[in-house]
């Protein structure tokens, strides 16, 4: 990947603005989500690609030397270089850019390359995903959900400690508790040092002696719990929630991992969602268009009834100001509202006195379309191709 052009996995211009980036990032990567292309390896690394260009184009400075250097002016930066290498994984990429689905938690940790920490390690318990269908009412609203969520639980025989009887975990005579061991090579710039996790206790600095019988000494065990998700209004088709710290727990009392939620939406049987904005298609008879009339809308708490003003043409739009969709926490404010599409049924059969009517109307200047409605008309089929 090292001619990757950050700029056009994002599909921006140069001159893009932050924003402009920032928008970019989430269509692309909920284009190529891992739960919308479930064994997708293809989809798997565009994702990872465009986490990558994200990464660096974010921040000034690294966007700084990437303008002027390209991809070798930010490795070693905590940037490039990370993604799509095996020192990244999906996890790793929720956990750092989860807020741009709408995840609502605050996201730790940084990308691969700012340098290792000397401390022991704590065991990150691993992250799960799940999936949830909400309505647009529910979408309005905001909603709690609960889940029974089979998962890794905390050992409750040693309490998460991996020991038997109460015993506690010894120091690695190997890194003397340090987690990391030094290792000397020989190159052809003379002898290297390089630091290495441990081989013993694996990068915890301790080893057990005496394990827990339950969990085998590993201080966790398969289990399930029932988990309340708050997810918040405004969320859309696409956006994740996370919940920290509730997926599976972390070997001996490691750090727990955390639980990413897909939106999905449920279909409206009468209102279409464009954004915060909700759409409706009203069908007026021709006598109501003609002469006016008082009809009700649908809306996400019952109806409204709106006025129906006498010759209304077909394409026209009201708009019922304040009545959809929230924004997202964090992605704007106010609420969409309801847009409604005005059409007019013909009708395809008529009796004997119908056609009657219509008849003595042939010829009726003042039934002939204005070029006020011809380029209404217009107007509303121009709408469609653009």
């Amino acid at each position: 990947m090292a001619d990757m052009d950050y700029y056009k996995i994002l599909g921006v211009e140069k001159t893009a603005s932050a924003e402009e980036i920032k928008r970019a990032y989430k269509k692309v990567a909920i284009k190529y989500h891992p739960d919308r292309n479930p064994d997708n390896k293809e989809a798997e690394e565009k994702f990872k690609q465009a986490a990558e260009a994200y990464d660096v184009l974010r921040d000034p400075d690294k966007r700084a030397r990437y303008d002027q250097f390209g991809k070798e002016g930010v490795n070693g930066m905590g940037g490039a270089g990370g993604f799509g290498g095996a020192g990244m994984d999906l996890n790793d990429i929720f956990r750092q850019f989860g807020d741009i689905f709408g995840g609502m938690g605050g996201f730790g940790g940084g990308f691969g390359g700012g340098g290792r920490s000397s401390r022991p390690r704590r065991f990150q318990g691993g992250d799960l995903r799940l999936k949830v269908k909400l309505s647009l009412g529910e979408i309005a609203t905001g909603v709690t959900k609960k889940f029974k969520v089979r998962k890794d639980v905390t050992c409750d025989a040693c309490h998460g400690s991996g020991c038997a009887g109460g015993s506690s975990p010894e120091t690695c005579s190997t890194c003397q508790g340090s987690g990391y061991v030094l290792r000397a090579t020989r190159s052809m710039f003379g002898m290297m040092q390089s630091q290495e996790v441990c081989p013993t206790c694996h990068g915890e600095g301790t080893v057990i002696k005496n394990k827990c019988s339950k969990c085998g000494g590993e201080g966790v065990v398969s289990g399930e719990e029932i988990v309340e998700i708050n997810i918040p209004a405004g969320v859309a088709e696409g956006m994740v929630v996370t919940v920290q710290g509730k997926g599976n727990a972390g070997r001996h009392n490691g750090v727990p991992g955390d639980i990413q939620v897909l939106i999905e939406e449920e279909e409206h049987p009468e209102l279409i969602r464009d954004e915060n904005d909700l759409i409706y298609n009203l069908l007026l008879t021709v006598p109501q268009a003609v002469l006016g009339d008082s009809v009700e809308i649908p809306t996400l708490d019952g109806k409204a009834r709106i006025n129906i003003k006498s010759g209304t043409q077909p394409g026209t739009r009201l708009r019922l100001r304040g009545k959809g969709l929230p924004a997202v926490s964090g992605y704007g404010y106010g609420k969409g509202d309801i847009i409604v599409n005005v059409s007019i049924y013909i009708p395809e059969t008529l009796n004997k006195d119908e056609k009657r009517a219509f008849s003595s109307m042939k010829g009726s200047e003042n039934l002939e379309p204005t070029d006020k409605a011809k380029e209404t008309i217009f107007r509303s089929f121009q709408q469609y191709f653009e």
